[in-house]
Order: C-alpha cells, then structure tokens, then sequence
C-alpha cells in the first residue's frame, strides 16, 4: 500500500509505504496509519488516494534516472537502488543518446555491478534488461525534450527480467 501525493516524493520517508498486508484488518489499520503519519510528516501535503498492488519477491533494487543537464542536455544514471543510492552513492552517468557499450561500461563502474553478477552461490541477475530499460530512457529523453527529470526506484532485478516498482517523471514548465 503506497500513499498517492504529488508533494510527497520520498514516500517511505513520509510513513508512506506499508508491506505485508494480507487481511482486510490489516489494511485498514495500515490506511490509518499511513494518513496519520504523512499527515504529521507533511501536513500541507495533497493526497490524492493510495494505491495496493502485489507485492513483489526480493530481487537486487537498482535505480534507473535521467536527468536534463543545462550544459550536456539529456543525460542517464545507474546505481544500485532503494536506500542504497543515497547511503553508497555509488552511480554512474552517461550524456545521451547512449549506445550498449556505453551502457555496459556505465554498469561496470559501479562497485553493485557485482550484486547483478551473482557472488557466494548468489545467481546472476538479468543485466540485459536494465541495459534495455537505460537504453529506453535514453531514447525517451532524446524524443520528449519536455521531460526534465526521471526517476526510477527501485527496480527489482530478477535472475530473468526486472520490475520497475516506482516510477516518477517530472516535466519542464512551459
């Protein structure tokens, strides 16, 4: 269950994130709990529902961004995902449009490249499909010149595909 808000970015942060719901119980103790604690968060916040899906299974969180650069225009990052980003800060960036060798070069210069690779009887995980997501919006940015920030985080990473989990787009003022 996932807070719904245009003024609400970082919703964990907020309280607004809440797993493991499987009873009806549940979820209305969780919807509670998630209004008043982005209430007492951020007051002054829109909210506009809150959203349920299926939760998925555990996978590596990667983060896919893109951002326009008033100098080099549109360009793409990678790092891991979900806290990681911020606590590691381990990312890489490419001025668009990329090619694959640009991105394979992009993930092998972050140290989580080896959470993808498999470690410890770990399996690897599908590296061609976050090649192909960065790949995508870098193509997305070069077409949609409107678009000023993309944010996807996290990405689960599967030993076959990848799930974007949360998505934000952030256009230019016109």
């Amino acid at each position: 269950m996932k807070i719904i808000s245009p003024d609400i970015i970082h919703k964990t942060d907020m309280g607004g994130v809440k797993l493991n719901i499987n009873n009806e119980q549940q979820v209305r103790e969780s919807y509670q709990d998630i209004m008043a604690c982005v209430k007492k968060n951020k007051p002054e916040a829109n909210i506009t529902g809150v959203l349920f899906y299926k939760q998925l299974p555990k996978g590596v969180e990667v983060i896919v961004g893109m951002t326009r650069d008033p100098q080099f225009g549109p360009t793409v990052m990678f790092g891991l995902g979900g806290i990681f980003t911020e606590i590691l800060q381990d990312v890489s960036f490419r001025i668009c449009p990329v090619t694959r060798i640009d991105v394979e070069e992009m993930l092998n210069e972050t140290k989580g490249i080896k959470m993808l690779q498999g470690y410890r009887n770990q399996p690897g995980h599908d590296i061609d499909a976050i090649i192909e997501i960065i790949m995508t919006i870098s193509d997305i940015a070069m077409d949609h010149s409107i678009i000023k920030e993309i944010d996807l985080n996290p990405i689960m990473v599967y030993e076959q595909g990848a799930v974007v989990v949360d998505g934000k787009i952030l256009l230019l003022k016109q």
